[in-house]
């Protein structure tokens, strides 16, 4: 008489990831198997098939192509806002008045920064499409951007003209800093006036000048930091000078303690007189104090 096996399992995906490879309702699979007498029975492992997708393959995936996507208008300055636009982060695509492609960009507030875009280069903002990223990190916009971009080149064979290289018109350009002032040509240079001389002609001929540690571009305390940090986001025009660079600026730190009677650093002069140092310039801050007191 033979013998009939039947084995039976059913194996359960997460359906959120691999919705397109399985279907809802996973059957369950029979083996009927019938030996004779020579036949010898040996254990079947069956492990389960994991195909995972990289995470942001799998999040650009709800991107719809750019083809597919929606046009909205981008309003005229004068005519209201930008209301349809979403405030998520994602990418998006500007198109001219003419419908042609200009730019694809991504963003955190695609709203707001299709606004900024709207007031910088209106002739060029006619319409736009976007596409929102769920769970928004950096791998996840760009995969979203890089997929808007080849379907795009793939069908035109070029890139967008706000994309090409060396083009800034859709890109906010970040204001040059100012290099750090030096008081002397070099440490093993012979000074022919005192050093303390030199600090007083600096400060009496700068309306605004920050001795802190390290550069304006590079801070090496978090005092020196903070006080960078306010001297900037009130748009104060000032000079810096590194107090801790030895070979041009030799000395500077025990001449400047002499001169100003204060001894802590960063240290901040106002026409000449000293201001004060991180404490008092938070707090002249926090008082909005800053602007009026260094722009006059």
């Amino acid at each position: 008489m033979a013998t009939i096996i039947n084995l039976s399992f059913t194996q359960v995906l997460s359906f959120h990831r691999f919705s397109s490879f399985y279907p809802k309702n996973t059957p369950t699979l029979s083996f009927n198997f019938h030996p004779n007498s020579s036949t010898t029975l040996r254990p079947i492992s069956l492990k389960p098939y994991h195909s995972v997708k990289p995470r942001a393959w799998i999040i650009a995936m709800a991107v719809k192509n750019l083809a597919e996507t929606e046009l909205v208008t981008v309003w005229p300055e004068n005519d209201g806002p930008t209301g349809e636009l979403p405030s998520e982060a994602g990418v998006y695509a500007v198109y001219d008045k003419a419908g042609e492609l200009q730019f694809i960009g991504l963003s955190r507030n695609i709203a707001a920064t299709v606004s900024t875009h709207r007031k910088s280069v209106p002739e060029l903002c006619g319409s736009v499409k976007v596409g929102v990223v769920d769970e928004p990190d950096r791998e996840a916009l760009t995969q979203a951007w890089k997929s808007w971009m080849e379907e795009y080149i793939k069908v035109t064979g070029k890139v967008p003209p706000g994309n090409e290289s060396g083009n800034a018109t859709w890109t906010r350009q970040q204001p040059k800093k100012k290099p750090d002032l030096r008081l002397t040509p070099g440490r093993h240079v012979q000074l022919t006036v005192p050093l303390e001389e030199l600090v007083d002609k600096l400060v009496k001929e700068n309306k605004v000048v920050a001795f802190i540690k390290g550069s304006r571009s590079a801070p090496l305390c978090g005092f020196s930091q903070k006080v960078i940090g306010i001297l900037e986001k009130e748009g104060v025009d000032y000079e810096s000078v590194n107090v801790l660079d030895e070979d041009y600026n030799y000395g500077l730190r025990e001449t400047l303690k002499k001169y100003s009677n204060w001894p802590t650093f960063p240290q901040i002069f106002l026409n000449g007189e000293l201001v004060g140092g991180c404490d008092i310039l938070t707090s002249m801050f926090e008082k909005g104090e800053v602007a009026g007191l260094f722009k006059n």
